[in-house]
């Protein structure tokens, strides 16, 4: 009896990575990936957005003229040719898609559905853009393919706003269980 109260008293050893309740390393590990994609992601919709120049036809920076450069040389030229006449639109869709995946990648939100968008947009700007670059991984669009993959495929984790709902949605569904 006086060895329980003693092995009570004693504090609980610090938690080490191997000892975090209910957080598997992956879910850590993926905190930093989330966090950059989602930053950069915002950061590439709000700025093209936020460039008046982008969506005037007659700048060189502008979606269209990057719409017809890129279809001289891309394997989806086909499609990038009558694109091009809806460019203005098509950059806005561009823009809001990098801000919703951002979004979603940074809280947590419908992670997977953000991170396929994120690999599908990332997958037409290096099919459009980068995939004559020379070697091809000197290309980020490629490398922005592949980092979405495991989002798409472990989800957003504990810390997101999707592990929050999950726990709500367990709790509620173990509480209407145990009144049956």
């Amino acid at each position: 009896m006086e060895q329980n109260r003693l092995a009570q008293r004693r504090p609980a050893p610090p938690p080490t990575p191997s000892r975090l309740p209910d957080l598997p390393t992956v879910e850590i590990a993926l905190l930093p990936l989330r966090a950059f994609l989602g930053i950069t992601f915002c950061f590439a919709g709000l700025q093209k957005l936020a460039n008046p120049s982008f969506f005037k036809a007659s700048s060189p920076s502008s979606i269209q003229s990057q719409m017809q450069a890129a279809a001289r040389h891309s394997p989806i030229h086909a499609l990038l040719t009558p694109l091009s006449s809806h460019a203005s639109t098509i950059g806005l869709l561009i823009a809001f898609g990098e801000l919703a995946v951002g979004v979603g990648a940074l809280a947590g939100l419908l992670t997977r559905v953000a991170a396929i968008g994120g690999a599908l947009i990332s997958l037409s700007l290096f099919l459009a853009v980068s995939f004559h670059t020379n070697p091809y991984y000197t290309g980020s669009d490629i490398v922005f393919v592949f980092a979405w993959l495991p989002l798409a495929i472990a989800g957003g984790g504990a810390w997101s706003l999707d592990g929050y709902v999950a726990q709500v949605t367990a709790r509620r569904r173990a509480r209407r269980t145990a009144h049956m």
